[in-house]
């Protein structure tokens, strides 16, 4: 179904297509595009970082940063309940085991709840920053100092989330803050690491760069295309969120005291606008027959068929989950348009 008011859209009204245009012009297209380092060196200055490790996926990135860190079979990382489904699959690629902590009413991770979690096979923990809300990282950072853990933090949802974990792991994908279409970074201060993700990234080849390889690595490498794209956005990131500012506060204010609907904590950075609904399934169909695209929360880690837990149904997750949607939320929102969709969303509640 094509939808008027879609829940993302892309905004590539930068240098995007200047820079790709060049980089076809100069024949550069491939993983080894000086253009490439430019967006990692351009990502990791805006963060006031050292290191930027592009590569082709968010969840690759997740991948390669527990990887690095010596993540693998026998060991545990603590991982949120409520987060998207990769944040769990990278510790499963690994051969470690994801152990869930539920979440506070902000929907991150319940800092109060890791320390119950981990034992003796803890290796990390992965704070996930959802829906651009920053995690309680002084706590996660102290719990991890004192028990002598790493962190891996997940930024897929959260550019301009500054980085304080070992490693930070951000996506690229078409929906999110800043895109390449597909790709991830990795950000990280150690420069010991950063070589570590950036041979794990491509096939671990030796130095002479014969074909001997000493280890189980990925093809996780970057375009120069895509990076075309990335380091366009990365010089408009302070732009596209002073932006999604304005269309967060715009929907606080459209959406305020309309029975039904309870408005979440505020974000740090806006990357979807989520709310909770009561008669959700009914206010979804009533925003779809108006051209207004909606996606739903994220299921609680317990209650996907390969984590699967008894305990999933008590959970604030599946709560959540239960009665947690967001509504379209991208740059080219203009005013009218936000009022357009808080309209329909009253108008389906007055009507009862």
């Amino acid at each position: 179904m094509s939808f008027k008011y879609p829940v993302s859209r892309p905004a590539l009204d930068g240098k995007e297509l200047e820079y790709v245009t060049a980089t076809i012009g100069d024949g550069w297209i491939s993983s080894q595009s000086p253009v490439i380092q430019r967006f990692e060196q351009a990502f990791a200055d805006w963060n006031s970082v050292a290191h930027g490790v592009a590569c082709s996926s968010g969840t690759a990135a997740l991948t390669l940063a527990l990887r690095a860190l010596g993540v693998g079979p026998g060991d545990e990382v603590i991982v949120p309940e409520f987060t998207m489904i990769a944040s769990a699959w990278a510790v499963t690629y690994t051969g470690a085991t994801p152990v869930f902590v539920d979440c506070a009413d902000d929907l991150n991770m319940d800092v109060g709840r890791i320390e119950e979690k981990i034992t003796p096979r803890t290796k990390a923990i992965m704070p996930v920053h959802i829906y651009g809300r920053r995690c309680d990282m002084d706590a996660i950072m102290d719990i991890a100092f004192q028990y002598n853990l790493r962190v891996v933090e997940d930024s897929a949802e959260a550019h301009g989330v500054r980085p304080v974990g070992d490693i930070a792991c951000y996506s690229l994908f078409a929906n999110k803050i800043i895109t390449a279409g597909e790709g991830g970074i990795c950000l990280t201060d150690d420069p010991r690491l950063a070589g570590q993700l950036a041979h794990l990234r491509a096939m671990a080849f030796t130095r002479d760069h014969s074909f001997l390889h000493k280890k189980l690595a990925y093809n996780f490498r970057m375009t120069g295309m895509q990076a075309a794209v990335a380091l366009a956005q990365v010089e408009r990131l302070d732009e596209i969120l002073a932006t999604r500012r304005e269309i967060e506060k715009r929907y606080d204010e459209g959406l305020a005291g309309i029975p039904g609907i309870t408005l979440m904590p505020p974000r740090d950075v806006l990357w979807m606008y989520d709310l909770r609904a009561e008669r959700r399934e009914e206010l979804r169909a009533f925003l779809a027959e108006a051209g207004i695209e909606t996606r739903l929360f994220f299921k609680p880690m317990s209650r996907q068929p390969g984590y699967l837990h008894p305990d999933w149904p008590s959970l604030n997750a599946n709560r959540f989950a239960e009665d947690g949607f967001y509504l379209p939320t991208h740059t080219g929102l203009t005013a009218a348009d936000q009022d357009f969709i808080t309209g329909r969303v009253r108008e389906f509640y007055d009507a009862g």
